[in-house]
């Protein structure tokens, strides 16, 4: 398994207006076709006006096979713009889990 943690840097104020964004229709869009989010968060302390999202994928096929589906959906190619206007930076880094890694929660066994 691994993980692709995506770093946003936004323009100054624009998280809640991004965040609104994603949840009134992107998530919706992106979920189908990129399958496991084990999370979605806005910074506090720190860098602040960034995003974070960790997706899980089995592998790096599997990842570039779901990341090519979303990029050829229509309703990602029109939403996209209303979030790309609010970002300054972007960085993406492909995670490999350690063994003893549990599982995200929606690949969890019911018994783990």
């Amino acid at each position: 398994m691994i993980y692709e943690l995506r770093t946003y840097r936004l323009k100054t104020g624009a998280v809640p207006r991004y965040l609104r964004l994603v949840e009134d229709e992107g998530i919706a869009i992106q979920r189908p076709h990129l399958g496991t989010l084990v999370g979605y968060f806005a910074t506090e302390i720190g860098p602040l006006n960034e995003i974070v999202h960790l997706w899980a994928f089995d592998d790096l096929a599997d990842r570039e096979r779901r990341r090519a589906a979303l990029a050829a959906d229509a309703r990602w190619q029109d939403f996209l713009p209303k979030i790309q206007a609010l970002i300054e930076t972007m960085d993406s880094k492909i995670l490999k889990a350690a063994p003893f890694s549990p599982p995200p929660m929606s690949r969890r066994r019911p018994d783990a």
